[in-house]
């Protein structure tokens, strides 16, 4: 019986040591081996690029670069120079040596009113018999889709004694920014559009769209006998803010030897008709009204 017991009590002892190296065994292993479940239970993984803290997320990169691009790299492809605000670009900086010797005034103390965009049917027109019935002469800036859809209009713009002035095939703003070859193909496609209207107007004047001058689109321009012609008035009339602003901002910066920015184009222009009828009676007063030369130099 006591025999029986020792044997018993021995083999119990043998079980706890075998169990307690078994335990320590699978311990020793576990701390060798990833916890793959925790991995993928918390999506935390110790890779090469470093941790991923789910509180500190990735800095944003410039729009339209790749992600990871550092957000302090300035971005390229912006159109340099000065722009016209709103549907002719974005902001305006007309001072300095950014307008790449583009004219801001008329060089004398005339004063030249100036409409981008068209020719339009609705509103060319109603702009056309204005100026007639003051007997203002003015600057037409068209566009060469335009004069192709409206050669009737550019005619009627020569026939009352205006200045054409080329204002790009489609009025692209980043057109400076361009090959010369494409530069000039637009240019010429302008002027041709033009000149089937009209065969024998001069075009000697060009204004790029949102007044975005560059060195390229200015030797083009000067290239094919055309000016740079840019602006030292702009009431921002493409904004439609109403014919009382338009007129009031008008006859606020108007000088002698200035350039009025208007539009007969591109959008909601009646506000643009109907300033100008209260625009011309005291401009014409003040100043002598004038279409720039067809010589400029």
């Amino acid at each position: 019986m006591t025999r029986v017991s020792s044997t018993a009590r021995a083999a119990g002892i043998v079980t706890v040591v075998v169990a307690a190296l078994l335990g320590s065994a699978y311990v020793l292993g576990r701390s060798l081996v990833p916890d793959q479940a925790q991995q993928h239970a918390t999506g935390v993984t110790t890779e090469g690029d470093g941790p991923h803290y789910a509180d500190q997320p990735a800095e944003k990169s410039p729009a339209g670069a790749p992600a990871g691009t550092p957000t302090d790299i300035p971005t390229t492809g912006q159109s340099a120079g000065p722009t016209e605000a709103g549907q002719d670009g974005s902001g305006r900086d007309a001072g300095g040596d950014k307008l790449f010797g583009a004219h801001t005034g008329t060089g004398s103390a005339r004063l030249a009113l100036t409409f981008d965009d068209g020719p339009d049917p609705r509103y060319t027109p109603q702009v056309l018999t204005t100026l007639r019935e003051y007997g203002v002469k003015a600057t037409f800036c068209v566009v060469g889709e335009n004069a192709q859809n409206h050669p009737d209009l550019i005619q009627a713009i020569v026939a009352d004694g205006h200045t054409l002035c080329n204002h790009s095939w489609q009025h692209d703003i980043a057109l400076g920014n361009r090959s010369a070859d494409k530069i000039r193909a637009d240019l010429v496609r302008t002027n041709e559009a033009i000149r089937a209207a009209v065969p024998d107007a001069p075009i000697v004047w060009y204004r790029q769209p949102g007044g975005a001058w560059t060195y390229p689109v200015v030797s083009v321009c000067t290239g094919l006998g055309m000016t740079p012609l840019h602006w030292s008035v702009d009431p921002s009339d493409w904004q439609a803010p109403g014919a009382s602003k338009i007129a009031t901002t008008v006859l606020a910066q108007a000088e002698p030897g200035g350039v009025v920015l208007m539009h007969d184009a591109g959008g909601d222009r009646q506000g643009t008709v109907d300033a100008l009828r209260r625009i011309l009676p005291e401009l014409s007063t003040r100043y002598e009204l004038e279409a720039l030369p067809t010589d400029p130099t």
